[in-house]
This record gives C-alpha cells, sequence and structure tokens, in this order.
C-alpha cells in the first residue's frame, strides 16, 4: 500500500479542497471580464490543476508546458523544456499553474521564457510554497500552502512517478529515498 510509505499526512484531502476553492474564487474575481489562460507545468500539477479550474467560475482556457531540472530528489539548477505551449499567449492573461515552488530556478525559467510572448500579465499560482529552500526570489500570487522543507508526495507531487494519486500531501518516509 502507497500509504505505508507515508511518514506523515501534511495536508488532507478536505483541507486541500476547501483551499483550492478559496483560491478559485479569488482568481475568478480578478480575472472577471478578462481573456485568462492556465498553463500548468506538468506533470506534477495535472490534480491541482483540474481541481483548480473546476472552481474557476469565469470563462479560460488552459495549456501544458513539461519541464526537467530534477535528478532524483535534488534539482540540478537546469531547466530543461520537455513540452512547449501549443497555443499563443500573445495578449493574453497568464496564470502558470505549479504544483510546488521549491528553488524558484524552474519558475524563474518560465517566467522568463513566456514574458518574452508578451503576454497582457502573467501571473503564478502555486499549491505549495517550500520557502526555505528558495534560491531564487520568485513573486508569487496566489499560494495554497506555504510547507516545511519536507520531501512530499501525492496530489500529483511524486517520488520516481509513483505516489502522485494520494489524495493528500503526505510526507515520504526518509527510508525510502535516503542514499
Amino acid at each position: 500500500m502507497l500509504d505505508d510509505d507515508v511518514a506523515e499526512i501534511l495536508i488532507d484531502t478536505p483541507t486541500l479542497q476547501r483551499r483550492i476553492a478559496e483560491l478559485g474564487a479569488q482568481i475568478s474575481a480578478d480575472y472577471a471580464g478578462r481573456d485568462l489562460v492556465l498553463i500548468a507545468v506538468l506533470k506534477g500539477s495535472v490534480l491541482f490543476l483540474a481541481d483548480l479550474m473546476r472552481r474557476i467560475s469565469v470563462p479560460h482556457s488552459i495549456d501544458f508546458m513539461a519541464t526537467s531540472s530534477y535528478e532524483g530528489t535534488h534539482s540540478s539548477g537546469i531547466v530543461r523544456i520537455l513540452k512547449d505551449l501549443d497555443m499563443s499567449i500573445e495578449g493574453r492573461d497568464v496564470l502558470i499553474v505549479e504544483d510546488i515552488i521549491d528553488t524558484g530556478y524552474t519558475l524563474d525559467y518560465l517566467l522568463r521564457i513566456l514574458r518574452e510572448r508578451n503576454p497582457a500579465s502573467l501571473r503564478v499560482c502555486t499549491l505549495l510554497n517550500k520557502r526555505e529552500r528558495r534560491r531564487v526570489d520568485i513573486p508569487l500570487d496566489y499560494v495554497g500552502f506555504d510547507i516545511p522543507n519536507k520531501f512530499v508526495i501525492g496530489y500529483g507531487l511524486d517520488y520516481n512517478e509513483v505516489y502522485r494519486n494520494l489524495p493528500y500531501v503526505g510526507v515520504l518516509r526518509p527510508d525510502l529515498y535516503a542514499q
């Protein structure tokens, strides 16, 4: 059972869903009457995007980007784009939807690339914010939860592509990834 690998549940399912509803309401108010596109950063943000977009009451479209900067449990600091956008964002209000902001390297890179594409606005919504690990100062417009510097899994977050399907955010038992 996947649950056996969880050292602690950091954010349970009802708490996640309440906060996502609050974020959706705030985003809906802020983007009323605007041309909103949500850009999800794959793969970790898929569950968050799916729940968040159902809570956003204004018309919006979605697109996806995939990046890579991790080798095992550590950020390499080098960001690669694995999948780029399918649509133009020029003149549109763009909201990047992230699962977790850790060092900030990936998001900093994405923000620089997307600004060059001339969106009307460019903002960031993250489910989880791990401030202790930040290496690059990133402006975050919508934050679900500030979390401690622990290795988290579940609700889209993985370790070696496993645990994404857990309905909560948990802390992985250190003995499972310690080397």
